[in-house]
């Protein structure tokens, strides 16, 4: 990744996101950074998606659909049953058509970071987990605790399976409704488990 195109980026996240957000995506870089030296992946291309993988957060419901309507990709059932994870698919749009960012691994994650899926590549994994647990907003000592996990095998699978269960726990505390794809992601992870 260039540097002069990362440093746009950040500018222009820093201008159209909430200030919480933007320290938000700073730590989910950041923290998709660490993952990847723990995970032996690129760390630069996992701290690029990490950047860019709220971009359409602040989107009005209206700009989100609009984007989705414009997706290059069949959406998933999954995809629209709650408005607040609609941004990950409109993102993937939106990176696209705002950042010209063409690598499809990287687009894919930003796409898959809220949801997940059966089957996630390692990019999607460590972006789905660095958007969980970095540590600028969710807090520095639960961040510490989920990387050295990843030390153990099976560490990445583990925690992405700690995610859908605290989701799932909290979806059903506040009766809310389960998307069907997050049952069968945990059913898939579960099998994984360690």
């Amino acid at each position: 990744m260039k540097t002069a195109c990362i440093d746009e980026i950040k500018e222009w996240l820093r201008l159209n996101l909430t200030a919480e957000k933007y320290v938000h995506s700073l730590g989910t870089a950041e923290a998709a950074r660490a993952i990847a030296k723990k995970c032996g992946y690129d760390e630069e291309k996992a701290y690029f998606a990490g950047l860019v993988h709220d971009c359409a957060k602040n989107l009005s419901h209206e700009e989100l659909l609009a984007l989705i309507e414009r997706a290059p990709f069949e959406l998933q059932e999954g995809e629209t049953c709650n408005g607040k994870i609609l941004h990950a698919p409109a993102g993937a749009v939106f990176a696209r058509e705002k950042f010209e960012i063409e690598d499809e691994e990287i687009l894919s994650a930003v796409r898959w970071h809220t949801l997940g899926r059966v089957g996630m590549t390692d990019l999607e994994k460590i972006i789905f987990l660095a958007d969980k647990i970095e540590p600028e907003t969710r807090g520095r000592e639960t961040y510490e605790e989920r990387l050295k996990s990843l030390d153990i095998p099976g560490g990445l699978e583990n925690e992405i399976l700690a995610c859908y269960s605290y989701t799932i726990k909290s979806l059903v505390d506040r009766q809310l409704k389960i998307c069907s794809q997050t049952i069968e992601v945990y059913n898939y992870l579960l099998s994984f488990a360690k």
